[in-house]
């Protein structure tokens, strides 16, 4: 199975009236100026979607409403994070009736699985659909780790075409082209070595930050295929104190306070998360006063 994912992907976050329920309309114009910035692929439902706070039928209702906002001009995936293998089954079909194009699927949440567990979750949610897959390796925030043997296992499912690698370890990246070859399409997952991770060869990149600065981010990306590293790390350096925001357990509130201030979104989230307060509201924003104050021109 051949896909064309390729570029800057948001893991767009998911907007909440003040009665805590979903803000589709809000959602839909966070996507619209998402496109109108550049980026070429949208993730929903993911970590910063809060796809653990939400229920069911709204994470059913948030994937069709992007389907039908972004209307086939960039590739939609949804994150898959479900408590049992069964759930993670029923989430892929239902998504493949919604017209997603792809689907990035996690272990099995809750219960920290061994890798042969995550490894079966895995096959069974891609036997069970026709749409393309792309494996999440977050083994810091998730506790497993799917190594190069085990992809070995996973390359002889013909739909898990991708990889969003998030070890923190970027030798991960050449290991699995120095393995694969073109086999997977390889994203970066963790957003404060991305520009690493591009030179390294990966054809993606998924962020969080970018929800605030995708142009920032869409200019990194393009300069680095062009092989302008130059150019790439002054946008870096500049980038990188907000994109570390990505790397700590508050990552969704922190990235939804600068999406507030950048009047891009709501900071509101869903409990037991709770907005940013003290100490560490004033040093998130600051750093974006001081991003601000140092823009660089696009």
């Amino acid at each position: 199975m051949q896909v064309d994912w390729k570029g800057v992907y948001p893991a767009v976050t998911t907007q909440f009236k003040q009665d805590d329920s979903v803000d589709h309309a809000a959602n839909s114009r966070m996507l619209e100026q998402l496109i109108e910035d550049g980026v070429h692929g949208i993730i929903v439902c993911g970590t910063v979607g809060e796809n653990c706070s939400l229920s069911a039928q709204e994470k059913r209702e948030v994937m069709g409403n992007a389907v039908e906002v972004v209307n086939g001009r960039i590739p939609v995936l949804s994150g898959v994070a479900e408590t049992t293998t069964a759930l993670a089954i029923e989430y892929a079909k239902d998504a493949e009736k919604l017209g997603i194009n792809g689907l990035m699927v996690l272990p099995g949440m809750v219960y920290r699985s061994t890798e042969a567990e995550a490894i079966n979750h895995y096959q069974q949610v891609a036997r069970n659909t026709g749409l393309p897959i792309m494996i999440y390796n977050n083994p810091i925030t998730y506790g497993v780790d799917v190594s190069i043997e085990g992809m070995k296992i996973l390359a002889n499912e013909s739909n898990i075409v991708s990889v969003k690698e998030a070890t923190e370890d970027t030798r991960r990246i050449s290991e699995l082209f120095r393995e694969f070859g073109d086999r997977f399409v390889v994203f970066g997952g963790v957003d404060d070595i991305a520009l690493e991770s591009l030179m390294l060869g990966a054809t993606g990149w998924i962020s969080g930050l970018t929800n605030v600065f995708p142009r920032e981010s869409v200019a990194i990306y393009n300069l680095a295929v062009e092989g302008r590293f130059e150019e790439a790390r002054n946008i870096w350096r500049w980038f990188l104190p907000l994109l570390r925001l990505d790397t700590i357990p508050t990552l969704v509130q922190c990235i939804k306070l600068a999406e507030q201030l950048a009047g891009r979104g709501s900071e509101k989230v869903r409990a037991p998360r709770l907005p940013l307060s003290g100490e560490q509201r004033i040093y998130v924003e600051r750093l974006f006063n001081e991003a601000m104050a140092s823009r660089p021109e696009i």
